[in-house]
C-alpha cells in the first residue's frame, strides 16, 4: 500500500460500524472476485460472496446443488428467494458488528429491499464496469477447479501448471456457462435485471463506478483488473479521509 494512503487504511479497518456493509456491483467476469480479495487484504473486509454459496453447493451434489447447476448452465440468474435466503443466513452468523463486503448481492431491488429489512445498510456501493467484449474473451480462457471455486485465467492469474489447479494438481474444467453463447446471454440479463438496482444506489448517492480507464496503460498492457483496482483505492483513500 502506498505510503501516502496508510493512514486511510488504518481508519477504514477500525472502522467497524454496527450494520454496515459495502457493495461490489459489476457484470459476470468482470473481476468482482478478484478486486474482492485484495480488498479483503488490504482493507480488512469480510468478503461475503453469493457465488462461493453457489458454487459450494454445486460441489455437493445436493439437490438444491443441482437446482442451481441447471440455471447455471442455462445462462440465467439465480432466482431472488434462494439467493436471500443463502446470503441472509451467511449474515446472521458473521453478527451485526462484522464490516462485510458483499460481492454479487444485492443485485436486484428485491434483494437490495431484503438487505434493508435485516438491518445491513450499504454505506457505499463500487460498480466494476468491463465492456462486453472483453468479457466474452476473458470467459473463454477462464479454467476453473470446481471443487474449491478457484479460477484462473491468462489476464489476471494463470495456474502455475497449465490445465491443473496449483493446490490439488487436480484437473481444471471450462464451465458450460463460459461459453460465448451462455456469457452473452448472460451478461444482457444482467444489464437488465441489474439496472434498477444501480438506478436504486445511484438514487442514495451511494455508487460509484469504476471502469480502469484513468490508467490507460494497464488498459491496454491487458491489465484492466489492475487499473479498476487503482481507482477503487484511490477511491476508498478519498472517502475514508472525508470520514
Amino acid at each position: 500500500i502506498p505510503p501516502s494512503m496508510r493512514g486511510a487504511v488504518a481508519r477504514l479497518k477500525g472502522r467497524h460500524v454496527r450494520g454496515v456493509a459495502t457493495l461490489i456491483l459489476g457484470q459476470p467476469g468482470a473481476g468482482k472476485g478478484t478486486i474482492s480479495k485484495k480488498l479483503v487484504r488490504d482493507y480488512g473486509y469480510v468478503h461475503v460472496s453469493s457465488g462461493d454459496f453457489l458454487r459450494r453447493e454445486i460441489s455437493s451434489g445436493s439437490k438444491l446443488g443441482q437446482q442451481v447447476q441447471t440455471i447455471v448452465d442455462s445462462g440465467a440468474l439465480v432466482p431472488d428467494d434462494l439467493l436471500i435466503k443463502l446470503v441472509l443466513h451467511q449474515l446472521e452468523e458473521l453478527g451485526p458488528s462484522t464490516q462485510v463486503l458483499l460481492d454479487g448481492f444485492p443485485r436486484t431491488v428485491g434483494q437490495a429491499e431484503a438487505l434493508t429489512a435485516h438491518h445491513r445498510p450499504v454505506d457505499q456501493v463500487l460498480r466494476l464496469e468491463v465492456p462486453a467484449e472483453e468479457l466474452v474473451a476473458r470467459a473463454a480462457s477462464r479454467r476453473v477447479h470446481l471443487r474449491s471455486g478457484r479460477v484462473y485465467a491468462a489476464d489476471f492469474g494463470p495456474e502455475k501448471v497449465p490445465g491443473f489447479d496449483d493446490v490439488t494438481g487436480e484437473p481444471l474444467v471450462v464451465r458450460p456457462d463460459d461459453q460465448e453463447e451462455a456469457v452473452t446471454r448472460r451478461l444482457a440479463l444482467y444489464d437488465e435485471v441489474t439496472r434498477p438496482v444501480v438506478d436504486y444506489y445511484t438514487t442514495q448517492g451511494l455508487l460509484t463506478t469504476f471502469t480502469g480507464e484513468t490508467h490507460p496503460g494497464l488498459v491496454s498492457a491487458g491489465r484492466r483488473s489492475d487499473a479498476i483496482y487503482r481507482e477503487v483505492q484511490q477511491h476508498l483513500g478519498v472517502c475514508s479521509a472525508k470520514s
